[in-house]
């Protein structure tokens, strides 16, 4: 079975052209020109001012730190930083637009060029190119109202800082739609310049698709997949929307250049608006703000703030010994990364990424939990672990320690002799029992000492339940080898 099967598979002859619109919400105190805050309420109409709703004779100034972020930006995706950009109204009217022009970058951009890497099913990379990014101000948001007709705005989203991503047309799969996604956003919180949620839209892309037969020169006619906030259901849209141009096609009919929406219920796009004749926004540059104008020092000091992003944190966990798959796993999470760091930095253990993975995430996924909010600290976790390793505790009350931490959060020395759970390494105690057993069934003890390694485990059990689970199995294996040969 193909490990990543696409709705192509059903249609050798035929291609798909993929090009993504990434907006990325930036983390700032105030907003792009004003001092209202940009911190997230549901409070409606709270974090605004004359500025960012568009008050007659008031002036945008610019937020410094929304140009590093684009700087940043930038280095980590490979771009050509611009040492002038400027910015330029894009009118267009709306309720949720106030001055009836969005303050954006089009003609000259902070960032020019670029390219993105994704991995590819056979574990080859691909170099996604990308066109530009940009720096452009936020809309509000309406409200519809669920018990009549009526419509509200919300300002407060106004103004926020942006940074558009526009690649080239270079995916061409839903796979790759979403490994693209997956790696731009990976980088935008490893850079700490925004959150990535899709669900609060602090990371929201508009995906343009078009399809054409293997060979032919000219595009297909483009559609707009617009406001799907998950991953997987971009994935689907971008299926659904392949099969609907092929087989339109195949049909004979003409496909429509239009914006389109996912219905998650239905699992169908549906038509939002027709882009049949481009819109004329009418772009002209703004007369209030002065270009940006940035300097090779200026760029140089960013860069000694860029840090490690996810590929370089990869190829350092493989070069520590971790395999690709589990250093592919903690890269995904930057917050599991830190907790793995800060607990590496307290044992050197080789067993301790098998706990952050299995037991630490298994419990972070069926608690719906974060790091932060678990009561199982890096510390903790640490001194479990070496305790495991020491033969202070055996696996079995490594497990019940494990869960107690997660509970009471308390200590894991202070749970083991509380619960009385220490390892048992008395050699004396345990070569009697082993050799009382030996007594008491010397027709296995016998087969055993043939080759019959399956009986192994009945004597390491039988001691482990007179131990009531406290014996050191490996202990109990080597007595068991000695007075076999005796």
């Amino acid at each position: 079975m193909k490990e990543n099967p696409s709705i192509l598979d059903k249609y050798p002859d035929y291609e798909v052209t993929i090009g993504m619109e990434v907006h990325v919400q930036l983390i700032t105190n105030t907003k792009l020109f004003c001092s209202s805050s940009n911190a997230i309420t549901d409070i409606p109409n709270v974090h605004i001012c004359q500025i960012c709703t568009g008050q007659p004779g008031v002036l945008p100034v610019l937020n410094k730190q929304v140009v590093i972020a684009g700087v940043k930006a930038g280095l980590a995706l490979n771009c050509d930083i611009q040492l002038r950009s400027i910015f330029a109204r894009k009118h267009y009217f709306y309720p949720d637009l106030p001055k009836d022009y969005q303050i954006t970058q089009t003609d000259f951009p902070i960032c020019l060029n670029g390219h993105l890497a994704i991995k590819l099913p056979d574990g080859s990379t691909k170099k996604i190119r990308l066109a530009r990014i940009h720096i452009e101000e936020d809309a509000g948001k309406n409200v519809h109202s669920s018990l009549g007709h009526e419509s509200f705005v919300d300002f407060n989203r106004a103004g926020t800082p942006l940074l558009e991503v526009v690649s080239h047309p270079d995916l061409s799969s839903a796979y790759e739609t979403r490994e693209y996604l997956k790696n731009l956003r990976l980088i935008v919180q490893y850079l700490q310049i925004g959150t990535g949620n899709m669900e609060e839209g602090a990371f929201r892309a508009d995906t343009n698709i078009s399809v054409r037969k293997k060979g032919a020169k000219e595009f297909g006619t483009r559609c707009e997949l617009k406001n799907i906030n998950s991953f997987k259901y971009i994935s689907d849209a971008i299926e659904y929307e392949i099969e609907r141009h092929i087989t339109t096609l195949e049909a004979g009919k003409k496909l429509f250049q239009e914006t389109r929406l996912w219905d998650t219920k239905e699992g169908v796009t549906k038509v939002m608006r027709s882009k049949e004749e481009a819109v004329d926004y009418r772009y002209l540059t703004d007369p209030d703000l002065p270009s940006i104008d940035l300097d090779a020092e200026f760029i140089a000091q960013i860069k000694t703030q860029m840090p490690e992003l996810p590929f370089e944190r990869l190829t350092r966990y493989m070069n520590d010994g971790l395999s690709e798959y589990e250093a592919d796993i903690l890269i995904t999470d930057l917050s599991i990364a830190q907790f793995y760091e800060k607990a590496r930095s307290y044992t050197k253990s080789k067993h301790l990424i098998n706990w952050v993975l299995r037991d630490f995430l298994g419990l972070l996924k069926q608690e719906k939990l974060e790091p932060s909010t678990c009561k199982i600290t890096p510390e903790m976790l640490a001194k479990l672990v070496e305790m495991l390793d020491s033969g202070a505790i055996n696996n079995r009350a490594a497990q019940e320690i494990f869960s107690d931490m997660a509970t009471t959060g308390q200590d894991p020395h202070t749970i083991m002799e509380k619960k009385g759970l220490q390892q048992m390494g008395d050699t004396k105690e345990l070569e009697l029992m082993v050799q009382n057993l030996i007594k008491e069934y010397p027709d296995k003890a016998a087969e055993l000492k043939e080759g019959r390694d399956r009986l192994r485990g009945f004597f390491v059990g039988e001691v482990m339940k007179k131990t009531q689970g406290k014996g050191n199995p490996q202990l109990i294996n080597q007595i068991l080898d000695s007075l076999l040969k005796q």
